[in-house]
């Protein structure tokens, strides 16, 4: 289960993403797929291939001006969503619903688009910035790390050496962001 993923009918809808729930881990400062605080520490995001290009070209100089509708998270898990999730671990995935996202129009079928040896990326930047408009956008500032892919699962041994060196969790999800999706809306509520 990902924290921003919406529940229907008692079934996670891993096609889609919840505002509420983004809404709620951004001004949480949570991860969008664990749930868990992130703390002060640099938060991550999976990048596709024109954003990791623009990166790589110019990492001390990147400045995310246009904003996304990604959320961040810890590390460890923007590297399991790089290699599970069927849009972000292929250059060739295409989308299976269509979405309005940040002006932009995407239709079912069209491909997330990769060229050359990038297919995006896993970064990690010094802060976020969200603003609350039709939906939660986010900007990055600050690139820290930046590991490229051509496909999610280059990411498989960093994965694997960090979950065996990662201490367990002293905390757990909050009820809000687990399957009952009139807590994670009436939590958003509050905060809007």
């Amino acid at each position: 289960m990902l924290a921003i993923t919406p529940w229907r009918r008692g079934v996670p809808d891993f096609a889609v993403t919840s505002p509420a729930r983004i809404l709620v881990c951004a001004v949480e400062r949570r991860c969008s797929i664990c749930g868990l605080a992130l703390g002060n520490a640099p938060v991550w995001r999976v990048v596709a291939a024109d954003e990791a290009i623009a990166i790589a070209m110019d990492p001390t100089g990147f400045e995310n001006v246009a904003s996304t509708v990604e959320p961040p998270g810890h590390r460890l898990c923007m590297l399991y969503a790089a290699v599970v999730c069927p849009w972000l671990t292929r250059p060739n995935a295409r989308r299976r619903l269509d979405a309005d996202v940040v002006g932009t129009r995407l239709a079912r079928g069209d491909a997330r688009g990769a060229t050359g040896e990038i297919g995006g990326a896993v970064v990690s930047f010094e802060r976020y910035e969200f603003a609350v408009g039709a939906r939660v956008e986010f900007r990055y500032r600050g690139p820290l790390d930046f590991r490229p892919h051509l496909l999610g699962e280059e990411h498989v041994p960093a994965l694997r050496e960090g979950v065996a060196g990662e201490p367990a969790p002293s905390e757990s999800c909050p009820p809000w962001l687990m399957q009952d999706e009139d807590a994670a809306s009436a939590r958003a509520q509050r905060y809007l």
